[in-house]
């Protein structure tokens, strides 16, 4: 049972905001599209909301109905159905109220950037890097996303040792928080002669995207070192000193950035993932603190958690978190169904979060 204060305080705020934005009251645009946001999120509960109010006035008028001996059969029982209804209906309402009131990650309205990286397997590992690689911007491509990528590290098979891009969008961690952790792929190799399926894996970093007011970086906390960039092989790429490393010291995180031919380039963008890794293992660190929260979530960023199973030859995707099977995994590689996952783990991810409340 949610407390009818809690209720009334959404239609309360709906009512104000709605006052607020139809009066076309004076408002810095940062502000405004923040009522504006807000009023959106609740338009999508406030019906909801006002008929969980009314369902216990509802109910009593249909037990006087019901119990007034004076009237008929029939409309006895169209009240007993009626009230029957309403009870259904109330235990859905009441689900949706207790989700939309779940504390929210301040994070999930974030742009993000995500990190692949080859794990156990070899060449045929970097070929899964790009593949998940290319299954991201397919998802991406569908949503309207943007990607841009950071830095990519190529494999001698034409495959990814690592690849760093930023996705830009609407409530981009919302939805990408559950790809992080181990992928694993069980296939036959182009170079396997006898036909024997290997497992290979790829760890996924899922980071949301850190501005500079929410972590601060002193510059006095910096190693920069500068050097010339190099490709496969070690050769030279440039003929000056453009490539960057950045250790943070206190954290001993490092970040080297030599895709751009610029060094200012290449700082900026090496500032940007030190920011987010810093932005990380902060938010990690808070987890712990937490930790009987952490257990009732699912998208908890755990990178060495194994999360899924792409299987080849049974042609099937396997999310180990929610023990959930889809049996198209071409399409699922496509970026055409990878909604679908998504949508199961978010709804268990609600279910843990709703029995830790109760």
């Amino acid at each position: 049972m949610i407390p009818t204060d809690k209720v009334k305080k959404i239609v309360e705020r709906y009512d104000l905001l709605e006052k607020e934005l139809s009066t076309g009251g004076k408002f810095d645009p940062k502000l405004f599209a923040k009522k504006s946001k807000e009023y959106s999120n609740l338009k999508d509960i406030i019906n909801i909301a006002k008929e969980y109010l009314n369902f216990e006035k509802n109910k009593k008028d249909l037990n006087n109905l019901i119990n007034d001996k004076s009237n008929d059969k029939e409309m006895v029982l169209l009240a007993q159905k009626e009230l029957e209804a309403a009870e259904s209906k109330k235990i859905i309402h009441e689900k949706n109220l207790k989700i939309f009131l779940l504390p929210k990650d301040k994070d999930d309205e974030k742009n993000s950037i995500v990190e692949i990286r080859a794990g156990t397997g070899g060449l045929e590992a970097t070929l899964f890097v790009a593949d998940l690689f290319r299954m991201y911007e397919k998802v991406c491509s569908k949503k309207r996303w943007n990607i841009e990528i950071i830095s990519i590290s190529k494999s001698e098979a034409g495959g990814f040792k690592e690849v760093i891009f930023s996705v830009k969008g609407q409530n981009i961690y919302s939805y990408l928080k559950y790809e992080s952790g181990v992928h694993r792929v069980q296939r036959v190799p182009t170079t396997e002669t006898q036909g024997r399926v290997h497992t290979s894996a790829a760890t996924v970093a899922i980071l949301p995207e850190a501005e500079e007011v929410d972590i601060k970086i002193n510059e006095s906390e910096l190693r920069v070192d500068v050097f010339r960039s190099s490709g496969p092989g070690g050769q030279s790429v440039n003929t000056t000193d453009s490539a960057v490393r950045i250790t943070h010291i206190p954290s001993g995180i490092v970040v080297t950035q030599q895709d751009e031919k610029s060094q200012h380039k290449n700082k900026a963008k090496a500032l940007k993932i030190l920011r987010a890794r810093l932005y990380e293992a902060e938010k990690l660190k808070k987890d712990r603190e937490r930790s009987s929260e952490r257990k009732n979530q699912i998208g908890t960023g755990d990178r060495s958690e194994r999360i899924r199973t792409y299987n080849f030859p049974q042609g099937r995707v396997t999310d180990h978190r929610i023990n959930f099977t889809l049996h198209k995994l071409t399409e699922f590689l496509n970026g055409e169904i990878h909604e679908e996952m998504n949508e199961n783990l978010r709804l268990k991810d609600q279910d843990l979060k709703l029995k830790a409340l109760n």
